[in-house]
């Protein structure tokens, strides 16, 4: 296969690059914007790879989009590349709009441009394989209820719902113009080269520098957390082997309340740099609530387990600590993202 994996400067499409240039023989093309969250140094060892090809584009342009699948001529496309953080989502919408929605559209007719000149046999054997969140499904009420790949959509976040949006694009462009889609919606991901904004290594980092560890509301809000590299080798499984038209749920199978999550990774630092005389969990400080927050996320992720095989390997303690260790062991790659050394020297940037 030959993969274009868009995003793939980010935190789960580095991931996916990384699993196919070690357990596959896929090219893969990474094509990203490089805005903030998208690093190179997330895939250091992988840009030597033969296999492995960069391109820095932004997929709002459908010109330069067409160019990438004129000379990269792929037979799938792995479709990351979104805005993804909810507290940015609210203080500035429209980045969200125009990347979520509008480079999501952008990308599927610059897809549907190239899919539809191919020969009978690749056209048929091509994959657009759409990744998206279970935040488009809302929240759940009941402590036993799990999104499955029928619930209605009910968004609560800028972010969810333009993530919403671009789902039902993705769909619309199967059902109106053939492009044979698959679409993947996932819970709460975690794991190495994860930004500092995101609540795990936002944690992490805090409580080695000292800092208050924020947590929203009384820290009670449930979510499903699955291991990133486990996510990448479900997404390959799913743009491999999957059945077009189809939507797959992928969770951890680890629900967890945010406060839980603070409190093992404070135990966790407890064992492996503990501070003298006191604990992390003295730094946890709870903070307002933000707007519409979800109460309870959990994933029901039986159908990609029946029809695929895909489990996940990693429990939450097996993957938290790995997580942990990971940032302790590679203080450069965080420190230089903290100082936004990441970014300088980048192509056509500063």
């Amino acid at each position: 296969m030959r993969i274009l994996v868009s995003g793939g400067a980010g935190f789960i499409g580095s991931a996916v690059i990384r699993y196919l240039i070690k357990n596959t023989n896929c090219e893969v093309a990474n094509v990203d914007k490089l805005t903030y969250a998208g690093n190179l140094e997330s895939l250091a060892s992988e840009s030597d790879s033969a296999r492995y090809h960069f391109y820095q584009v932004d997929i709002c342009d459908g010109v330069a989009l067409d160019a990438v699948f004129a000379e990269f001529k792929p037979t799938a496309v792995v479709h990351l590349a979104a805005e993804s953080h909810v507290d940015r989502s609210i203080d500035g919408p429209s980045e969200f709009i125009q990347t979520n929605i509008v480079g999501t559209y952008s990308l599927l007719e610059a897809t549907r441009r190239y899919w539809s000149g191919l020969p009978a046999e690749a056209k048929s054997a091509f994959r657009f394989h759409h990744i998206s969140t279970d935040e488009v499904y809302g929240d759940l009420e009941g402590t036993d209820d799990l999104f499955t790949e029928t619930t209605p959509y009910a968004p609560s976040s800028p972010y969810s719902a333009s993530k919403a949006s671009s789902d039902h694009l993705v769909r619309a462009w199967q059902r109106t113009y053939g492009l044979p889609v698959l679409v993947t919606n996932c819970s709460n991901n975690y794991g190495p080269y994860h930004f500092p904004e995101k609540l795990v290594p936002h944690v992490i980092l805090n409580a080695l520098a000292g800092k208050p560890l924020p947590v929203y509301g009384d820290g009670s809000q449930i979510r499903d957390w699955l291991y990133v590299e486990d996510h990448a080798r479900a997404l390959v499984e799913v743009v491999s082997k999957g059945q077009v038209g189809e939507t797959y749920n992928i969770g951890g199978h680890n629900e967890k309340r945010n406060l839980e999550v603070v409190e093992t990774i404070c135990a966790l630092l407890d064992e492996l740099v503990p501070l003298e005389a006191r604990s992390y969990k003295e730094l946890i400080t709870f903070v307002k609530d933000r707007p519409g927050h979800d109460r309870r996320y959990a994933i029901d992720a039986s159908k990609i387990e029946r029809e695929l095989g895909w489990v996940p390997q990693e429990t939450f303690e097996t993957g938290l600590r790995k997580t942990v260790q990971w940032y302790l062991d590679n203080r450069e790659w965080w420190q230089r993202v903290l100082s936004g050394e990441y970014q300088l020297g980048r192509l056509g940037g500063d």
